[in-house]
């Protein structure tokens, strides 16, 4: 890896339960590219789909994290278990109201717990 630094490996929990990953990322990979690689990798087969990343959210130890932030600075080392998979969680922002018409459309949200498992 480019930074010298051990990769981090992470895999990205969905809304339903359902994982992208784990795979592994050299630790200055910013939060922005994460998102990129979710959002390439988005199963086809659910209802709720991103359109762009400003559609995701990534959540890691109760924290929104930033885009412009590298990996190894969203870290919460809290919890971690030396190379173990770090587990992020994926929030789909909600689609924006139709400012005509005054309707949104449908989404769901689930509050999701956060775990650690090696």
């Amino acid at each position: 890896m480019a930074s010298g630094k051990e990769p981090i490996e992470v895999r990205f929990r969905l809304f339903d339960g359902t994982d992208i990953g784990p795979t592994k990322y050299d630790p200055s990979t910013t939060v922005s590219s994460l998102k990129e690689f979710i959002l390439a990798r988005w199963p086809q087969d659910k209802d709720i789909a991103p359109k762009t990343v400003n559609d995701l959210k990534l959540i890691n130890g109760g924290r929104i994290l930033e885009n412009n932030r590298t990996l190894a600075e969203s870290r919460v080392p809290v919890g971690e278990i030396p190379g173990g998979v770090i587990t992020m969680h994926v929030v789909v922002r909600p689609p924006q109201a139709d400012k005509n018409s005054g309707i949104a459309d449908n989404f769901s949200l689930l509050f999701i717990s956060f775990s650690w498992l090696p």
